[in-house]
């Protein structure tokens, strides 16, 4: 399902308040040392959600919004890793983020009148998902659990549960045994 925004929506300031609020949370947590309590603190702030003791975080890590990244139980995000989140992402338990992950939920439309309004399609990443160094997932799109999303692939569509995908646009590759 998509949600469109247009630029003259009144949701536009209000995003952009909460946008700005968290780019200086992340700017901060980015450039300093912090151990991973801190990180999942500056994280529950910029989620509006408790972060659990499980999950790991290297830095930096990157986000648009923040209010709709939903982060499961003993998660670990590698460093790079950008959410595009405004569309909503949720990153089920024990996924896997390699380094340079992009996960992106926001699109534009294609018209040029409206180019500057803002297509919202929610992003599922299920249990037990391994998303490897420098993958996309892009707006819409479901990570099936204990799938792998190989380095470099691309996502533009549902990856089926116990499958490996590879490409541009990604394919599944091989399956794999799972739960």
């Amino acid at each position: 399902m998509t949600t469109t925004i247009t630029s003259s929506s009144p949701e536009f300031a209000q995003i952009t308040a909460i946008a700005l609020e968290n780019l200086e949370r992340l700017q901060k947590l980015n450039s300093g040392t912090p151990s991973q309590e801190e990180i999942r603190a500056t994280l529950g702030e910029v989620t509006g959600q408790s972060i659990d003791d499980s999950i790991e975080v290297r830095l930096p890590i990157h986000s648009d919004y923040g209010r709709n990244l939903k982060i499961g139980e003993g998660v670990f995000i590698n460093g790079g890793a950008t959410f595009t989140d405004l569309g909503g992402i949720e990153i089920s338990d024990r996924v896997l983020i390699g380094p340079n992950v992009t996960i992106t939920s926001v699109n534009h439309p294609l018209d040029p009148a409206k180019r500057r309004g803002l297509e919202l399609k929610p992003v599922k990443i299920e249990e037990n998902a391994w998303i490897a160094a420098n993958a996309t997932i892009l707006p819409g799109v479901t990570v099936g659990k204990n799938a792998v999303v190989a380095a470099g692939a691309v996502v533009t569509k549902d990856v089926p549960a116990n499958s490996v995908v590879a490409g541009v646009p990604a394919k599944v590759i091989k399956k794999i045994g799972g739960n």
